[in-house]
């Protein structure tokens, strides 16, 4: 087992520094969320001032909080922006990789959805209920909601399962994945719920997946999770045969075989 340097063998400021880390890891405080004040921040880690801006010193030369002057330290965007990279372009350039990713997330997805009907607690269930009514009452909506406005409540929802998981690596790497998490869930909303069959189907997918988590039933959660994922993938990969059958028929009536 290996064991922590003791706290008197190490400097006040790396120790006050990696308790502001643990409450970023854990999601108390998010990327580009203000610090609390100096004072609220000393009564809850129990510091002085002094030891508090010598952590923040160290944060900030961590490139893990950003002073901007005249105002607050904030949460630095700890990723860099994930549009940038080269391989995120391949990823968005290239149809095939929403398949690819449909497998990334029924992989974690499910184990997410499990950890949350196990670890979560009562006010991650509150914040997954707002974010389940909020899905369910753009459907009910006199004006039907634009397909890009539909997926972030889609996400929005699934992102508070991953939330209540309380594995901030697992939570981590699901965020870093968004923008192409987003382009699955924007393919569904824009090619399934126009569908009345596959629109039921994924409400009560949600629904199975929504209330497993909140009873506290990890199997159900692992399995609802899966099967929702996976049911997007045959139902998007049904549609993409149907479109090419279409096209060798209409080359066939053209006279092009």
């Amino acid at each position: 087992m290996l064991k922590e340097p003791s706290v008197a063998r190490r400097q006040v400021s790396d120790v006050v520094a990696e308790r502001i880390e643990l409450l970023i890891v854990d999601g108390v405080l998010k990327v580009g969320q203000a610090l609390p004040s100096e004072r609220r921040l000393c009564e809850k880690l129990g510091i002085s001032r002094s030891a508090l801006r010598e952590g923040l010193k160290v944060l900030r030369g961590r490139g893990i909080i950003e002073t901007a002057q005249g105002r607050d330290s904030r949460v630095a965007t700890l990723n860099g922006a994930r549009d940038a990279s080269p391989l995120m372009h391949l990823f968005n350039s290239q149809p095939r990789t929403l398949f690819d990713l449909l497998e990334v997330r029924a992989l974690l997805e499910a184990e997410s959805a499990r950890l949350a009907a196990l670890r979560g607690t009562e006010a991650d269930f509150v914040l997954l209920t707002r974010r389940y009514e909020d899905m369910l009452a753009s459907h009910s909506q006199a004006d039907p909601v634009e397909p890009q406005a539909h997926a972030r409540l889609d996400h929005a929802f699934h992102l508070a399962v991953w939330e209540a998981s309380h594995n901030p690596v697992l939570l981590h790497t699901l965020q870093s994945l968004t923008d192409l998490m987003l382009s699955t869930v924007f393919a569904s909303v824009n090619n399934l719920y126009h569908r009345p069959v596959q629109k039921r189907q994924i409400d009560r997918q949600h629904t199975r997946l929504y209330h497993a988590v909140i009873e506290r039933l990890p199997e159900q959660a692992q399995r609802a999770a899966r099967e929702h994922i996976h049911s997007i993938r045959d139902n998007l990969r049904e549609i993409e045969q149907e479109e090419q059958r279409l096209v060798r028929a209409t080359m066939r009536l053209e006279g092009w075989t």
